[in-house]
């Protein structure tokens, strides 16, 4: 018989003699999987499914962490907050002085930390709640009493109108900035609040300046916030509080030159709080320093973590894929033993019978990862839109998905290959 001499076995698909060429074997591969369309299509589900689920789950993870990023980068960068109480052992919280109050932490004490090196902006503050009525809109906010530094401190920008300077804040001069959020509630639509007066509580306040936004940071709204002089705070609307003394602040914020003097900075500030505050060694501090890189850094971390896991778990789907692939590859090889036989009787060498039975494993594995990972995407981008979440599709889908099903096909696609060569041409022939 020639060597090139065409036979045709029952299931359709031409069987060459002899040695074939990279392009017959593609073609038998492809015309092998075409032969069986639904078992095929079934076949490449469970790596489609595994794909998808770890693009999307990885998606969340990255979703949470962008997330995490933005409210925390929200609160400002390179800053120190100090508050008042002593830290909590690993809860990262801290414990308030007598009676809640800003007792331990005190206006000379934030003065003194300006001579630190490596100090931009200090910004002593205290907070309370008040109501605000402008002629008879009424909204519920949050009052912070500070001084001009503080924009510099929160990295914060004036949208419109002026931050009140030095001379207002000495003086307690009754002005106040807006956030966006309070401007929308209290003032509505095509009202400029610059140089209205507006009532906190009782007290009448000018409005001299609005915020630029900053946004949503985890469960508060940056936004919904009135910024007024620290002394016309203290005696006008929030108060010292019950044991606080007079020059008692809630916390100071400091911010820090750059990056790197943020952590030499905060060991000085602790050095410089506990001899203000004749702590003896050994006994706790009465104030708490919360680095917010730190705290960024530590959610990033668990961030990642949460990511990988996911990513793991979803994982296990593209081995279940593989799996499926390897059965139906093990039923193809019984299946098709008599062409088998045929092929390698008239001159087909073992290579061509492995080689044609690892492509068509790849083939249906890598077609799987290429569903998966539009299926994926989308899947991804659809969870971003109706869930409010963070669009945070990783760059390395596409080759993960090419890459790994290419990875699952050939492990998976080996033993059913090795099989299909190593089959006996007499004994695959007498099989019917």
């Amino acid at each position: 018989m020639d060597q090139q001499t065409r036979l045709k076995p029952s299931h359709g698909l031409h069987i060459t003699a002899g040695q074939m060429n990279p392009m017959e074997l593609f073609r038998f591969a492809f015309g092998a999987i075409g032969a069986h369309p639904m078992r095929s299509a079934l076949t490449s589900l469970g790596v489609v499914i595994g794909v998808a689920a770890v693009i999307m789950m990885t998606s969340v993870g990255l979703g949470a962490q962008k997330q995490v990023e933005e409210a925390l980068s929200g609160l400002g960068t390179n800053m120190l907050v100090v508050r008042p109480g002593a830290p909590r052992g690993g809860g990262g919280g801290f414990v308030r002085g007598a009676g809640g109050s800003g007792a331990s932490l005190e206006t000379a004490d934030a003065e003194a930390m300006r001579t630190l090196d490596g100090v931009r902006a200090v910004s002593p503050a205290i907070n309370g709640g008040a109501q605000l009525v402008y002629e008879g809109a009424n909204w519920s906010s949050r009052i912070e009493g500070v001084t001009p530094e503080y924009l510099i401190a929160r990295d914060l920008e004036i949208a419109s109108g002026q931050m009140f300077d030095q001379a207002a804040a000495d003086s307690g001069r009754k002005v106040a900035v807006l956030g966006q959020t309070v401007v929308d509630e209290l003032f509505g639509p095509g009202v400029d609040p610059v140089g209205q007066r507006m009532r906190i509580g009782p007290i009448p306040f000018t409005v001299v300046g609005v915020l630029a936004p900053k946004g949503q940071s985890g469960f508060q709204d940056q936004d919904d916030i009135v910024v007024i002089p620290l002394d016309a705070a203290r005696s006008r609307v929030i108060g010292r509080g019950p044991g606080a003394r007079g020059n008692s602040v809630n916390q100071v914020y400091v911010k820090a030159i750059d990056e790197d003097a943020l952590y030499p900075l905060e060991q000085d500030l602790a050095e410089l709080l506990r001899q203000r505050h004749r702590i003896q060694p050994g006994e706790d501090d009465d104030f708490n320093i919360q680095n917010l890189t730190s705290i960024q850094e530590a959610a990033a971390s668990s961030s990642q973590t949460f990511t990988l896991l996911l990513a793991a778990v979803a994982g296990v789907s593209l081995v279940v894929g593989g799996v499926g692939i390897m059965n139906i590859m093990l039923v193809s090889v019984t299946e098709r033993t008599r062409e088998i036989g045929l092929r390698m009787a008239i001159g087909a060498r073992r290579s061509d019978v492995l080689t044609q039975f690892a492509l068509e494993s790849v083939v249906l594995s890598l077609l799987g990862g290429l569903l998966g990972l539009i299926v994926g995407v989308g899947g991804a981008l659809l969870m971003a839109r109706f869930g409010d979440w963070p669009t945070a599709i990783p760059a390395w889908a596409a080759p993960l998905a090419i890459g790994f099903s290419t990875f699952v096909g050939v492990v998976f696609g080996a033993y059913p290959a090795w099989r299909a060569a190593q089959l006996d041409p007499i004994e695959a022939l007498r099989r019917e």
